[in-house]
């Protein structure tokens, strides 16, 4: 049984507010003073500006600057109100927070929450990524997300690169902050150590 499997109605909020101070803490035991993302449940948030206060909080117990705190919702979990959504990452970004569309053209918001709301990131889904310097309709939605999103202000992470080439067309399409396998395995409560011949000709960055 995983964890999430065992998430319901009745613990949610609990559960949601437990994940960020546990992600705070921990980056702050590691030392980490990059950006960290945290990805929340909508469905869990009744009162944005009250769940908000236990992350304010722990940062500042932890002495983890807000700033370096992304809050990412994921666009694969199903929101019923999609203006409620865009109000509580508003909340958010005013109390000094970072706002992130995680896993962005895999699931059921897509650009109607970014017409709703622009946030500092999207994460474009490794879906759309995959093979994607060899596919032509690949190539041409990642070009279009990356028209809009300059347009709109908003910064574009690629997630899930696996291979060298999938990296070269996306540094060519514009993108310059990226994660995914070729560059680090997930660790768990670690530091990944970056394979510095990953980047290549030093293009790209990792998202910070």
């Amino acid at each position: 049984m995983t964890v999430l499997s065992q998430v319901n109605e009745q613990n949610r909020y609990r559960f949601d507010q437990a994940c960020r101070v546990k992600a705070i803490k921990s980056a702050a035991q590691l030392g980490i003073r990059e950006r960290i993302s945290i990805n929340f449940l909508p469905n869990a948030i009744y009162k944005p500006e009250v769940c908000i206060r236990t992350t304010l909080e722990a940062a500042r117990v932890h002495g983890f600057p807000v700033e370096h705190i992304i809050f990412e919702v994921t666009e694969g979990e199903r929101v019923e109100d999609g203006p409620w959504l865009a109000q509580i990452l508003r909340e958010y970004k005013r109390c000094g927070l970072l706002t992130a569309i995680d896993d962005f053209g895999a699931g059921y918001a897509g650009l109607a929450l970014l017409a709703d709301f622009q946030p500092d990131l999207i994460k474009i889904d490794m879906g759309l990524i995959r093979g994607v310097d060899s596919s032509t309709p690949r190539q041409a939605i990642v070009r279009g997300l990356m028209r809009i999103c300059d347009d709109l202000g908003v910064q574009v992470i690629a997630e899930g690169i696996e291979t060298a080439g999938e990296r070269d067309f996306l540094v060519d399409a514009g993108i310059r902050l990226m994660q995914g396998h070729l560059f680090c395995r997930p660790v768990f409560q670690g530091l990944g150590q970056l394979d510095s011949s990953a980047w290549g000709d030093g293009r790209h960055e990792s998202p910070r």
